[in-house]
């Protein structure tokens, strides 16, 4: 646990919100650790006031979190689309071809630079969950099984274009991060990263994104400064509605002039200027608020379970699932399982609250009466490959930002 921020190494770091300590949200149970101990971390939030970043005080070893991990981004119809509509503007828009190199730092198991391999354009992953790699590697796209930072960046080729989708927020080491991707940027090279958004968290009470994995959680404002230490700036920003909003950013170096268009830049400034970012009173009431929430969430659930009787069931072992079950205390006397796409999840059991995960087609073998979509980023996929669930009668839930049945999507 450390008192100096994450960027700018100050002290005096102002406490946001505490959420107690929780187990780590992606350490999923086989059977054979049902009867163990699950450990748990401190998880509580703060606030820089010199660089105006949000961080958690508690660093979990990487190689505990991700040498091994069970997020599998191509099991997301809508990530997959996601990038593939990025990954073709940016090969017409920066002329790609056989000669340029792109690299992408976390790269999974290949969602996105599959698509730029298949224009025919080099690529090369960066990834240090081994089992992810693995994935990755056995459908032809050449990984690295490393962690990112300064002292690997000297052994990457120059790259035309470097991705890091959800990842910074990730890293301990936020300056060592950021200096590797200014070095292995080409001069006129492009930096394209994409964060969650703080304010949409803040503004939707998004609390399940806060897990031990998330180090950071970013404003514009405390990325500029990031950025800018390292002699990066920020061309264009666009505000994405993935992952419950994301901001996506385009950088260069800063040698290279600012682009003549600096609309989204300066107006996403004046934004946050406007609602205070770089002040702490800003995120101060959020403790309350989540706490209201977890509220409003059990009245419903014991309201539908207890009061009614009805079946329950979950949707999503993501990790803002596990840590929306485990924050409010929801576990087998309310939910009978939780399912998901992913096969490396399946037969498995959340931490701490240790509901089974289980197949889609459970929804339809053992059918409950109402389905709480934890992946509430997802809910339009959920929903849509649940129709059949719907037609016989499922009705769906959703917890953010208020607990609601979806009675029409």
């Amino acid at each position: 646990m450390s008192d100096h921020c994450r960027s700018c190494n100050q002290t005096g770091l102002v406490p946001v919100l505490s959420l107690g300590s929780l187990p780590l949200a992606n350490d999923l149970l086989t059977p054979d650790q049902l009867d163990q101990p699950v450990e748990t971390f401190p998880l509580d939030m703060v606030f820089c006031p010199r660089c105006s970043l949000v961080q958690i005080t508690e660093t979990v070893p990487p190689e505990r979190l991700f040498r091994e991990y069970l997020y599998f981004s191509s099991y997301s119809t809508t990530m997959a689309q996601h990038v593939r509509t990025l990954v073709a503007q940016l090969i017409q828009a920066h002329g790609l071809n056989d000669k340029s190199l792109v690299v992408e730092v976390g790269s999974n198991d290949g969602y996105l630079l599959q698509f730029y391999q298949q224009a025919g354009i080099p690529v090369l992953g960066i990834e240090p969950a081994v089992n992810v790699a693995r994935v990755a590697l056995a459908k032809g796209i050449p990984t690295m099984t490393e962690f990112f930072g300064e002292a690997l960046a000297c052994a990457v080729p120059p790259a035309d274009i470097v991705h890091a989708h959800n990842v910074l927020a990730h890293v301990a080491d936020l300056n060592g991060f950021v200096d590797g991707i200014r070095t292995i940027l080409k001069p006129d090279g492009l930096a394209v990263i994409e964060v969650p958004y703080i304010k949409d968290m803040i503004d939707r009470c998004e609390f399940d994104t806060i897990y031990h994995e998330h180090l950071c959680y970013f404003s514009f404002t405390a990325l500029e400064t990031l950025f800018h230490r390292h002699g990066l700036r920020v061309q264009e920003v666009e505000r994405a509605d993935i992952h419950g909003g994301s901001l996506l950013l385009f950088l260069t170096h800063a040698a290279i002039p600012a682009s003549p268009d600096t609309f989204s830049v300066d107006h996403l400034r004046q934004q946050e200027l406007g609602w205070h970012a770089e002040q702490p009173y800003f995120y101060l009431d959020f403790a309350d608020r989540i706490q209201a929430l977890r509220g409003e969430i059990m009245e419903l659930l014991s309201y539908l379970k207890g009061k009614q009787g009805y079946h329950l069931a979950g949707y999503g072992a993501a990790a803002k699932g596990a840590m929306l079950l485990n924050y409010c205390g929801i576990g087998p006397d309310i939910l009978d399982f939780v399912v998901d796409r992913s096969v490396h999840k399946q037969g498995r059991f959340i931490p701490g609250v240790r509901v089974p995960v289980c197949s889609p087609a459970q929804l339809l073998e053992t059918p409950p009466d109402y389905l709480l979509i934890l992946a509430w980023n997802l809910a339009d996929e959920i929903m849509a490959e649940q129709a059949e669930y719907r037609r016989r009668g499922g009705q769906f839930i959703l917890p953010i930002p208020k607990p609601r049945i979806v009675y029409d999507r």
